[in-house]
């Protein structure tokens, strides 16, 4: 009888030793693993190297767990049916083994390893190889079975968004600690600045400030001044016909060191860009160009706007503001529930302030402008409405091209009201 108590708790611990070992490997950072074998931990590169096959590894530790519980649960029965007479040994058996193989052999170590699973990962790392090694003969059996089951039923693997993954780390850093606040969303927009087109941070062209070829010194003076521009493009004929940019440095210099020479001499050629390209790619071609605007077309051959270098580097380190700039805020805050917004705002951001859920909607529209008017179906008038999900939105501002100012009101929780 003895001996079948020592079989149980040897075959329990065992069972632990395998549920701990699939947790610490299941939870391990493999950047963790990798700085740790950097730094000459060999336990950690063979880590490593089981995680780079997991599917053997995982089959290797289901197997050696399925093992052991199945003969704790044999060698169970037998002791309570020895213990025990009239036929409950069994049922008692699969008590008393059901709650120790779950107190013992899952719930207790799987906590452990969860603490420090690294660590445990390499502690463990010879007997998982051992493992591997004796349960081969039966991997190849199970992982080509498995192959026929996804082959027949064409289960077609989820591969996800690696870039929605890497937020989530992030995210999940700063909570702990790890990164500041400014740190955190300098890395996110890192990580989402390929997902990010030209259109999407544009100067339209209703906004361009730009001056013709044929313009006098004096007017691009006074274009120069009274908009504390470095640059400003030159068109031809009309703005869709862009033809090049010059530099406030230069045109001061043609201005009153050169005696006014004509203009055509200190244009600077501009490169020419489709909306729906990255912003990333934008950015080499202006770097390889040795050039800090681009010309934005439509599919008309028009312009669309233009983007230069600084409105791409914004996108990563926020908003650049210089001692000249007029810092202009999109938001006005009412009260809590109440704000005044800007037409120029953007979409984007308006959602992620007031926490709307968007439920992965593509918006074909950048401003709360065109929001505003893709919502009512024409360009509004002052005091139209309209509700979107949590907000109820009042135009308050509006000229017969644009929305320029709307109120948004927060509309409060359902229960919040209930208790009201």
């Amino acid at each position: 009888m003895s001996t079948y108590i020592i079989a149980i708790v040897i075959l329990t611990l065992f069972s632990g030793l395998f549920s701990a070992t699939e947790t610490a490997y299941s939870s391990s950072s493999k950047i963790r693993l990798k700085n740790m074998a950097n730094d000459g931990n060999t336990k950690a590169s063979s880590v490593l190297v089981i995680l780079d096959d997991f599917d053997k590894f995982l089959t290797s530790v289901l197997i050696g767990n399925n093992i052991v519980n199945i003969a704790s649960a044999t060698i169970s029965t037998l002791l309570f049916s020895l213990i025990l007479k009239g036929g409950k040994g069994p049922t008692v058996s699969t008590i008393v083994i059901t709650v120790i193989t779950l107190l013992f052999g899952e719930i207790a170590p799987k906590s452990l390893a969860k603490q420090a699973p690294e660590k445990f990962a390499c502690a463990t790392v010879g007997v998982v190889n051992f493992f591997e090694f004796v349960f081969t003969p039966l991997t190849i059996v199970l992982k080509g079975w498995t192959w026929l089951v996804n082959h027949f039923a064409h289960i077609e693997q989820d591969e996800g968004d690696i870039s929605d993954e890497l937020i989530t780390m992030v995210d999940e850093a700063e909570k702990d600690g790890n990164l500041e606040e400014h740190e955190s969303d300098l890395i996110s927009a890192a990580i989402e600045f390929n997902d990010l087109d030209v259109k999407d941070v544009l100067t339209p062209r209703v906004d361009i400030v730009a001056v013709n070829i044929a313009s006098s010194h004096e007017q691009i003076e006074k274009a120069f001044r009274f908009n504390s521009f470095s640059r400003l493009p030159v068109y031809e004929n009309t703005v869709d016909n862009i033809v090049g940019v010059i530099h406030e440095k230069d045109f001061y210099e043609l201005m009153y060191h050169n005696n006014k020479g004509p203009i055509r001499r200190i244009i600077k050629p501009v490169i020419y860009t489709s909306p729906n390209t990255q912003i990333s790619t934008c950015m080499k071609q202006l770097q390889a160009a040795k050039l800090h605007m681009a010309v934005v077309l439509d599919e008309y051959g028009g312009t669309e706007g233009i983007i230069t270098l600084e409105d791409i580097i914004e996108e990563l380190v926020g908003e650049i503001w210089d001692e000249h700039d007029v810092v202009e805020d999109f938001y006005t805050k009412v009260d809590d529930y109440t704000w005044m917004v800007k037409g120029d705002a953007e979409i984007d951001d308006l959602i992620d302030r007031f926490g709307v859920e968007e439920e992965d909607e593509e918006f074909d529209f950048i401003t709360v402008s065109g929001w505003a008017i893709a919502e009512l179906h024409h360009i509004p008038k002052v005091n139209e409405e309209f509700d979107y999900k949590n907000l109820h939105v009042t135009i308050t501002k509006a000229d017969q091209r644009k929305v320029l100012e709307v109120k948004v009101e927060i509309q409060k929780e359902e229960e919040d009201k209930e208790n009201d």
